[in-house]
Formats: structure tokens, sequence, C-alpha cells
């Protein structure tokens, strides 16, 4: 956006945002917002700005477990559950597991590195690393070009140390292309899918992301929820009946409780439906699997 299109938007003259900018006038609280709102900055970053300008941060940051907080956490769970049969989960700014369904609980297993596992869990790390979820991924390298660079058009917005740092390693891991940039899509393809292996099934999705739209907390702003669908109607089948049993572990940075699934068990209806080629099926839910928040340990 150029100064004049930027003068525009925010309704003031050009030559008092070139004054701002090169530092001959000094911007009140209000105008410092105003302009973050016309750039669409986030939160995080617009409290960086009033610091810069010599003003007291707007926007609060409370931690998840914070009862301010426990209507929003409400309807993310809400959101999750009510997505099930199909896969969803909520992370933070760095890509951490805060919250899953039911459904995610059959992608954990068989993880060779169990330290991908470890609190707070990376879903891009788990992802992407050769012990994690990568050698069940079909189409691996499409989905890893695509996961690196909406991780760098994320990173190119916020100029966050910790997803710079994130990306590098992504990277570093056998076989990651040297950039993040995508392949050339399938011309007659709606959206790039993510292909999966789950015990005797190949399961196809395509994915939406959800924020909140009003958010005026910088942690609530910088949650995401990933619901996944089925690509298709023939993979709907198998996908719908994702099921996990669970166990639990406890997150060490205060308060947030996993729940994982160590094994899977398919019904008697799955093992049936396994033995045909054209559709397979995974044991339904027997319990939830989620992050809970939980008072921190004194």
């Amino acid at each position: 956006m150029s100064q004049l299109d930027l003068a525009s938007e925010a309704e003031i003259s050009q030559g008092h945002l070139s004054f701002v900018e090169s530092g001959r006038a000094a911007p009140s609280r209000e105008m410092v917002l105003h302009l973050a709102e016309q750039l669409d900055i986030p939160l995080r970053q617009r409290n960086q700005l009033l610091l810069a300008a010599g003003y007291a941060p707007s926007f609060n940051e409370r931690p998840l477990e914070d009862p301010s907080l426990a209507p929003a956490m409400k309807a993310v769970n809400l959101v999750l559950k009510g997505h099930e049969p199909y896969p969803a989960i909520a992370v933070d700014r760095h890509w951490n597991l805060i919250a899953g369904n039911a459904s995610i609980g059959p992608f954990l297993e068989d993880i060779a590195e169990q330290s991908l596992l470890a609190p707070p869990v990376n879903v891009l790390r788990l992802s992407l690393h050769p012990g994690g979820l990568a050698p069940r991924i079909l189409d691996l390298n499409e989905w890893r070009a695509h996961l690196i660079e909406r991780l760098k058009r994320q990173n190119d917005a916020v100029a966050d140390p910790v997803l710079a740092e994130l990306e590098k390693e992504l990277l570093s891991y056998p076989g990651a292309p040297r950039t993040g940039r995508p392949p050339q899509p399938d011309p007659m393809a709606i959206a790039h899918p993510l292909r999966i292996r789950q015990g005797g099934a190949i399961l196809s999705f395509i994915s939406t992301i959800t924020v909140f739209g009003t958010p005026l907390d910088v942690t609530l702003s910088e949650l995401a929820i990933e619901s996944f669908f089925p690509a298709d109607e023939e993979n709907g089948s198998g996908a719908s009946q994702l099921g996990c049993e669970v166990t639990r572990f406890s997150h060490p940075c205060g308060g947030v409780t996993l729940r994982a699934a160590p094994r899977f068990k398919p019904s008697r209806c799955s093992r049936q439906m396994m033995k045909r080629p054209a559709a397979t099926t995974i044991a339904p839910p027997t319990s939830v699997w989620m992050v809970g928040i939980s008072p921190k340990a004194k």
C-alpha cells in the first residue's frame, strides 16, 4: 500500500501522514491505532507500535486459563465437538496444539518419535518430522511445501523469531524443499488436499481456518481452528468413523491437559469393511480427545 493509498483509507492528508512517517510529527494514541486498523496489523504488533510511539499497550494478553477467556474457550470446544466425526484442532500463534476433537486421536498412533507428542505439541513439526506423520502422508512434498509457504506468509506479517526458527527447522528435514514455494497445483482441483494413510485406509481432507471475528485480547486474536473435511464422498465414509481411546498427560507450561490416543481398535463392522478394497473404515469414537484447561500448579 502506498502512502497516498493509506492516507486515503485513513481519511487524513498525505502531508500529515508523511510527517508522521518521517518523525516530524508525533501521532496521537488514537492515530496510531487508526493507522494500524487500516493496515490490518495484528493486535500484538499494535501494542508494539503503541510502545514505540510512547504509549501504553491497548490490548491485554491473558493466559488461556484466565476466567475471562472461559466463554471463548467454551466456544472453541463447541466448534471442535460439533465438527465430529471429522478432525479439527485449535492452535496458538506458534502452531502449538491447544485443543482437538475425538477424531484427532487416531492420527497420534504409530508416532515413531515420541518426543513430538511431548507438550507443547507443535502440529507443523508433528506433521512434517520424519518420525511424525510425514511417512504416512502420501502427497508429502506438496503438503510440506504448502505448510511451509503458509508459515512463511504468516511470519512475513508478524516477524516472529520463533516462527522463523520453526521454518528453518522444517526446511532442514530430509527431503524438504530448499524453499517453501509450492509446486504448480492441479488445475482441476478445488483445493490442495491432505492425503494420509490411517490404518488400512487412505483418507483425503481439505481444510478451513476459523478465527475469532472481533477479538480484543492478543491471545484470543492468535487462536485459530483448523477443521478438516472429506475431500470427496468416498473419503467421507471412512473419515466419519474416526475415533480413539484416551490416556492423559500434562502440559509442563502450566495447566494444559492433553489426552492422546495410544492405540486403535477397529470395530467388528470396521474389520468387515476393511476387507473391501474400495471402502476402508476406522473404529467409531469411544471417547473425546482434547486439550483441556486446568488451573496452574502452585
